[in-house]
Parts: structure tokens; C-alpha cells; sequence
């Protein structure tokens, strides 16, 4: 065998591996780009989850401060009917139209805020 056919046998053998490498790279590549876009889909998966709870958090948040505000609304409103009926010397008593229907009213939207603040609390623990 003369030099210029031994030269050419070690390029193709080196070309033989190179390829061989260049295939299992290749493969290798596509293992870990699958990988990362699996694990990057996981991750937005869970990121937009806690993104989601939390703004089902916020907006709970939101409606116990508005229920707080509408409560305080409605005891003022009932502290000027008892002292409107006090001006005029009527006799004060939960069960007075004009008291009982502000009472009634108080105890709804504390009803709804105490719900709102169970599943705040609920959701919170998870």
C-alpha cells in the first residue's frame, strides 16, 4: 500500500469519526434544547399559576376593602338616623323601620366580607 492510498484511508477513517461525533453532538443538542424547553414550559406553567392566584388574591383583597368602606358608609348613615330621631324626641330602638332596615343592611355586607375574608385565608394557607 503506498502513501498517497494509506493517507487516503486516515482521512476517511477521520471522516468516518468526525461525523460519527458531528451525529452524537447533534443528538446530544437536541436532548438538551429539549430539555430546557420542557423545563422553561414548567416553569411558565407554575409562574403564570402563582400569577393567577395572586391576582384572585388581590381582587379578594380589594372587595374586603370595598365591603369595609360600605360598612362604615352604613354606620354612619345609621349613627345620623338614631341622632335625627333623638332631635326629634322619638324613642330609639333596633326595631324601628329606619334602624332595622340600616341593621339588616350592616349585617349583609358583614356577612359577605366575613366569606370574602375565609376564602382569603383559605386561599392564603395553600
Amino acid at each position: 500500500m503506498g502513501f498517497s492510498e494509506t493517507l487516503k484511508e486516515l482521512l476517511d477513517q477521520g471522516l468516518a469519526t468526525s461525523k460519527e461525533i458531528a451525529a452524537k453532538a447533534g443528538t446530544k443538542a437536541q436532548d438538551l434544547g429539549a430539555k430546557g424547553l420542557k423545563a422553561s414550559g414548567e416553569i411558565a406553567s407554575k409562574a403564570g399559576a402563582k400569577l393567577q392566584e395572586l391576582g384572585e388574591k388581590s381582587a379578594l383583597t380589594v372587595e374586603i376593602k370595598t365591603l369595609e368602606g360600605q360598612t362604615k358608609k352604613l354606620i354612619s348613615l345609621l349613627g345620623a338616623e338614631v341622632y335625627r330621631l333623638s332631635a326629634e324626641g322619638k324613642a330609639i330602638s333596633s326595631k324601628k323601620p329606619e334602624i332595622k332596615t340600616i341593621l339588616d343592611q350592616i349585617g349583609s355586607v358583614r356577612e359577605i366580607m366575613e366569606q370574602k375574608e375565609a376564602e382569603l385565608k383559605e386561599r392564603s394557607a395553600e
